[in-house]
């Protein structure tokens, strides 16, 4: 049996080739001719060039394939840049979608607890809370239409389920990704931390839910893999207390919230290219993302660690790998 995996450069997707590899199990993987293959670096894998957008490609890459998980993503939040991201989010998870039901393949299909709905501090959203309250973001949009085209083909026969995992953080985090966070209150002081909140996880717990969920999902159901719901402000003490850098000892108020986020905007209007602090993210910092894990706990074996745990390792991967 092979599984296909898309986004394999990627955070969740190496770690999810990894633990396929570590089980002994053959992967094939999808890769941009453009991509940097260094995270593949040493892993005895079938690397097939080509892009989830192009549906031909992705149909070669599928022949005798059993399953596949699909991590490939865009992600920036952001008012700039919808069609793009449609085009990777919404167009390429169709086309995975549509190729893994013709080869009759078991799909897990990676979302983001950013298509979900938003919680609060007393009362966690879950799967089936309503859809409302995030900022409308050309990631949010595209990760909400990515699920919607992925279950149109659950309509249509494919044997499949979504995966919303929450903030991850551990190891192999290439690009980096949300490392990106840790190294900076690792290195670099900042003393008022975002006003919200959200569930934190780590990568390679979320790698082992997608394998349950790929084994024992109920399809056409999602399933959130988050961990600890932590206000930004209590991940970063953590943070920096493992790391050895100086904790945040406020939240960011409103007018800081503002000057910061329209700084943002006019940067992007006047470069072309949009920061990554810009109002939306701004926005999307403010809100409680806190979710409950009943589901995945109970229906995959959803199993988290400790996120102190997790921020060692990713700090010790981060520090051996020359990231800092």
């Amino acid at each position: 049996m092979t599984t296909l995996v898309t986004g394999a450069t990627g955070f969740v997707g190496n770690n999810v080739v990894r633990l396929l590899r570590n089980a002994g199990e053959n992967v094939r993987v999808l890769v941009r001719e453009s991509s940097n293959r260094r995270p593949l670096a040493g892993l005895e894998l079938e690397v097939v060039g080509g892009d989830v957008c192009d549906i031909e490609s992705v149909r070669g890459a599928m022949k005798g394939i059993s399953q596949v998980v699909h991590a490939a993503a865009r992600v920036h939040i952001g008012w700039t840049g919808l069609e793009a991201h449609r085009a990777t989010n919404f167009e390429g998870t169709r086309n995975i979608a549509i190729a893994a039901r013709e080869a009759n393949a078991k799909m897990v299909h990676v979302s983001s607890v950013d298509a979900l709905g938003v919680g609060s501090r007393d009362l966690p959203a879950d799967e089936e809370s309503p859809r409302q309250g995030k900022i409308p973001c050309s990631y949010v949009i595209s990760k909400r239409e990515a699920e919607e085209a992925f279950l149109a083909e659950v309509n249509r026969g494919l044997e499949g389920v979504v995966v919303n995992p929450g903030f991850m953080l551990g190891p192999w985090d290439w690009k980096p990704s949300s490392g990106r966070m840790l190294l900076q209150v690792a290195q670099r002081f900042t003393p008022c931390a975002p006003a919200g909140g959200f569930s934190a996880c780590d990568v390679r717990d979320v790698a082992a839910g997608i394998l349950s969920a790929l084994a024992r999902g109920t399809p056409g159901s999602n399933y959130i893999l988050g961990g600890e719901n932590l206000t930004y402000k209590e991940l970063w003490k953590r943070i920096a207390i493992i790391t050895g850098g100086t904790p945040p000892f406020c939240h960011a108020g409103p007018m800081l919230r503002c000057v910061v986020g329209c700084a943002g905007d006019v940067i992007g209007k006047l470069t072309g290219r949009e920061p990554d602090i810009n109002s939306a993210a701004v926005g999307m910092s403010t809100l409680y993302h806190y979710y409950s894990i009943a589901r995945a706990q109970t229906e995959l074996g959803y199993v988290v660690r400790p996120i102190e745990e997790s921020i060692a390792d990713a700090w010790e991967w981060f520090q051996a790998e020359g990231y800092v």
